[in-house]
């Protein structure tokens, strides 16, 4: 018989001793939580303390690219590093619905545990909490971090200036378009995968050679144009990015033209944008460029004088259009 959640779980007794012994502290051990307290004691290293939350409700909880316990990490992670902070540990919160396979909680906290170790953090507390069948949808996930922001390091979207440079670290809407793809079945002719990643590596080795970096963004529900949207409002400027630069996978592209998405709009979980003085662009864009993550990265516009902080595009016909925020939610629980 499949070993699946029940109330006990959440009931405070031995099962719920034993869950967290055997299946949480077993996959994610390290000192802070190994020391059983319901609060994690920190030592942080000198600087400003930078904090995020963030809920985790992901359909379907496996997807090409990852599943809810690693995106759970990497949005948290992120979070953290946009605002130019050093992840230092996590907290995690997991609501866990009654008759949910234990093998699947198992392979997801496994996942989570992976996550953490190459992003360089630890999970240093958390909480269960059981929930009647049907009444949840497996399981959900509240993350919070804490990091630290070096001294000298001051990130902020109301920061842009005209001149600077707008830059983003790879292809775009590739985490939306596979998470749609995998809860319909549909198949676009190649394996598309979630582009899910914690990029404070890449953050940490921008900030060395731009330690006066402007802003950074993750653009995640509502994509990059929802995330220059917001940059331009808080700056009080605009924003021209050229649509010949923006980095697309011929595939996001088709699925997004045959659904008839804007992949402006596709979420990401595994990129970042970045705006910069333009003297620091290149540079910048060479580093972004030896990693990975950020392989595929682009300068793809720049910050322009506008008092009605309009976001525009400059087409490949040589004409511009509007790049607005999405009036409702395309994809519904993609992370």
């Amino acid at each position: 018989m499949t070993r699946q959640v029940d109330m006990s779980h959440g009931a405070g007794g031995r099962a719920m001793a034993r869950l967290i012994d055997d299946l949480f502290r077993a996959a994610l051990d390290n000192p802070a939580l190994a020391r059983g307290h319901d609060a994690a004691l920190l030592d942080l290293p000198p600087g400003r303390v930078v904090m995020s939350t963030d809920s985790f409700v992901i359909s379907p909880l496996f997807f090409p690219g990852g599943d809810i316990g690693s995106l759970a990490v990497h949005g948290t992670v992120n979070d953290i590093a946009m605002g130019g902070g050093v992840p230092q540990a996590l907290t995690a919160g997991f609501i866990l619905e009654e008759g949910f396979p234990l093998a699947d909680l198992e392979r997801i906290v496994a996942s989570m545990a992976k996550a953490a170790r190459a992003a360089g953090v630890s999970i240093v507390s958390g909480d269960t909490k059981v929930v009647e069948r049907g009444k949840g949808d497996g399981v959900f996930i509240n993350t919070t971090g804490i990091g630290v922001v070096p001294d000298g390091v001051t990130i902020d979207p109301a920061q842009a200036q005209v001149g600077d440079a707008v830059l983003v670290s790879g292809t775009l809407g590739d985490h939306g378009v596979a998470i749609m793809a995998s809860r319909e079945g549909l198949e676009f002719g190649t394996d598309l995968t979630s582009d899910a990643a914690s990029l404070n590596h890449m953050v940490a080795a921008m900030l060395r050679v731009a330690p006066d970096m402007r802003v950074l963004r993750d653009p995640t529900r509502g994509g990059l144009a929802a995330a220059v949207n917001e940059i331009a409002q808080a700056s009080g400027v605009g924003i021209e990015l050229d649509e010949a630069t923006l980095p697309l996978r011929p595939e996001v592209r088709g699925a997004c033209e045959l659904l008839g998405l804007d992949p402006l709009n596709v979420a990401n979980e595994g990129k970042l944008l970045a705006i910069c003085p333009p003297a620091r662009a290149e540079a910048l864009l060479q580093v972004m460029q030896a990693d990975p993550l950020g392989r595929d990265a682009a300068i793809i516009g720049r910050v322009i004088d506008d008092p009605r902080c309009f976001v525009r595009m400059r087409t490949g016909l040589g004409g511009a259009r509007m790049v607005d925020w999405i009036a409702g939610e395309q994809l519904p629980r993609i992370c």
